[in-house]
């Protein structure tokens, strides 16, 4: 008899085990990856460009607020944010103070849905099989997240709004064009607002989107864009050593759902992302992270 609960009993334990480690060690184990992205033209000098995504800030994670905090220490020349910042309706002021110096650089945002809504529980299985897309289809069509004032904040700070729209700044002596689509998960995006061939006397042509759906992606790679930057998936929250991601929660392929890639010529770059949402407080063999993208100039 004994042997018999040790087993059950064995199981338990190590499952508590590892929810303990995914939920509280992992979850705020916050790492900083770099890549170097070749599309400048020769001889121009490098541009840092600071990538956040999915931080689902709610008022309480002071961990993660004082680490995003100190990435003003890169000194970047731009800051991207592709969206799901907020968590809480009472974050914004937790999310502008974890940016602190980092408002007073360049910037550019793009919403998420969960800007808008806010979280609920939902089985962390079906994403193997599903994507959530559908839950905001048939049960939630009022945003209950002060999206507008997030980024009315952001604005006021002198941040581009990319929602649907297309801008432009300068960046590190450089002339960038933006094009920004809002969330394509809750089907508010519109690339037809923005589309077209992309400006050939900007320096250098950068797509923003939240989710990375191929069909945005491939016309911002047809009209031009250079570099494409995403989040969303969070690198597959949950990952499977010597496996990776079981699941992207989107359409992009399992291979690509973080990090550095090609698309249809242009580069594209997915953030894993800073954060989980509160219903699913946990990581496993996949650390929250910002991104240094270091842009640089073609090989001739």
């Amino acid at each position: 008899m004994r042997k018999l609960h040790a087993v059950p009993l064995g199981l338990l334990t190590a499952g508590a085990t590892t929810f303990g480690y995914a939920s509280v060690i992992e979850r705020n184990w916050f790492r900083l990856r770099r890549f170097d992205v070749p599309v400048l033209a020769p001889g121009r000098p490098p541009v840092k460009v600071l990538h956040l995504s999915d931080a689902h800030l709610t008022p309480g994670r002071k961990r993660l607020i004082r680490w995003v905090r100190a990435l003003d220490a890169l000194q970047p020349d731009l800051v991207v944010n592709t969206g799901d910042t907020i968590s809480h309706p009472d974050a914004i002021g937790s999310f502008l103070d974890a940016l602190g110096p980092l408002l007073d650089r360049p910037g550019v945002f793009v919403y998420g849905s969960n800007d808008l809504y806010s979280p609920v529980f939902k089985n962390p299985l079906r994403y193997i099989w599903r994507t959530s897309q559908a839950d905001y289809k048939r049960r939630r069509r009022i945003p209950d997240l002060p999206y507008r004032e997030l980024g009315a904040a952001l604005s006021a700070a002198g941040w581009l709004d990319l929602n649907n729209r297309i801008g432009r700044l300068k960046v590190g002596g450089l002339d960038v064009e933006f094009g920004g689509i809002d969330d394509s998960h809750i089907n508010r995006d519109r690339y037809d607002q923005i589309a077209g061939p992309v400006d050939p006397r900007a320096d250098v042509h950068v797509g923003v989107m939240h989710s990375p759906e191929p069909r945005n992606m491939d016309r911002f790679a047809a009209d031009g864009y250079d570099l494409l930057l995403a989040g969303h998936t969070h690198g597959g929250q949950v990952c499977v050593p010597f496996f990776g991601a079981l699941a992207t929660n989107c359409g992009i392929d399992r291979p690509r759902v973080k990090g550095l890639h090609r698309h249809n010529g242009s580069w594209l770059h997915v953030s894993a992302g800073l954060g989980t949402s509160p219903a699913a407080p946990f990581r496993f063999c996949c650390p929250p992270e910002a991104s240094l993208l270091t842009l640089v100039p073609r090989s001739s």
